[in-house]
């Protein structure tokens, strides 16, 4: 799964973080019961999202339950779920099945592919159900290995690949009133979730010589890369806000703004915060390096006394 549309908990009200907690638990016990103890593997914050926001939107009612958790088994845990949560469950199980039997073909890792014949029948079940969206994922990872084989090096065509198939995602009732709109929000939160992706593996993908579609940029404008890349995420993230604006969401409305608005940006900053701290701590041992060089030249004498004669220099604010 992608694992950039998260929730900030520092910025949600407590109520509304207990009721974000429910409904991903609610997931966890869906995925449970649809798919056994293998489906629990799955569990990710990114359909907790969706689940949020079909419920806000269709004003589905909960089925309250309380249950006593595993990983948390000091007090009981309050699990929502509705019919928006038996289908994120199964998107979630589409999306992850698909996605380990491409890592196979690409990577040949027989882990994945001991876990793409662990879902094989529940993925046979769900695409009978779900063919639209079904066929959405799969042409979507055709196209894209086709562009990487292609080295395609247009950011927006790219990107919109992964809009595409998470707008037929996001579209839960085809033949619905908000069908487009939802499909409008999708497909912008799924190129935001691309260049994210991409964005993160910018640097690994460049030492490995893998296709990135960021690298060209980077390499071009290597100064403002980071500028450059900021401006294209928040404009994604700007036209998926419209889109949910312009949705009639009055239930778990602060929810999804906290995530919209927010909670998505806290891997960007992560990243950002740990690039800056590599790039502290190269300087620090560039500075070192000099230091000892001018040592090994110079001796200890001849560097403390220009160290000295600096700080004097500080002093008489010169």
């Amino acid at each position: 799964m992608f694992g950039y549309i998260n929730v900030n908990r520092e910025k949600l009200k407590p109520e509304d973080c207990g009721m974000y907690q429910s409904y991903y638990c609610g997931l966890c016990r869906v995925l449970k019961e649809e798919f056994g103890r293998k489906g629990q593997m799955l569990l990710n914050y990114d359909m907790t999202f969706l689940i949020v926001l079909l419920t806000g939107l269709y004003e589905l009612e909960d089925h309250r339950s309380e249950f006593v958790c595993a990983i948390h088994p000091s007090r009981k845990q309050t699990a929502r779920c509705n019919e928006a949560t038996v289908y994120a469950a199964a998107m979630n199980v589409l999306l992850s099945a698909k996605n380990f039997e491409d890592d196979w073909n690409d990577n040949h890792a027989y882990t994945k592919k001991a876990m793409s014949q662990m879902f094989k029948k529940d993925y046979e079940r769900i695409r009978v159900r779900y063919p639209r969206q079904e066929q959405a994922i799969t042409d979507y990872l055709n196209r894209l290995e086709q562009a990487e084989k292609c080295c395609e090096r247009n950011v927006d065509a790219v990107a919109g690949l992964t809009g595409e198939m998470l707008g037929e995602i996001f579209v839960w009732k085809e033949n619905d009133i908000w069908a487009e709109e939802l499909r409008c929000l999708g497909f912008y939160m799924g190129k935001f979730i691309y260049l994210m992706d991409a964005y993160e593996d910018i640097g690994k993908d460049i030492k490995k010589n893998c296709y990135n579609v960021l690298k060209m940029m980077r390499q071009e404008t290597e100064q403002d890369f980071e500028t450059f890349s900021r401006l294209m995420l928040t404009s994604m993230m700007a036209e998926c806000a419209k889109s949910f604006e312009r949705l009639p969401i009055l239930l778990h409305a602060e929810i999804c703004r906290n995530i919209l608005y927010s909670g998505v940006w806290t891997r960007y900053e992560y990243l950002r915060l740990k690039k800056q701290a590599r790039e502290e701590k190269k300087n620090r041992a560039a500075r070192k390096s000099r230091n000892q060089t001018m040592i090994r030249k110079h001796g200890d004498k001849d560097l403390n006394w220009g160290i000295n004669r600096k700080k004097n220099r500080i002093r008489r604010g010169r």
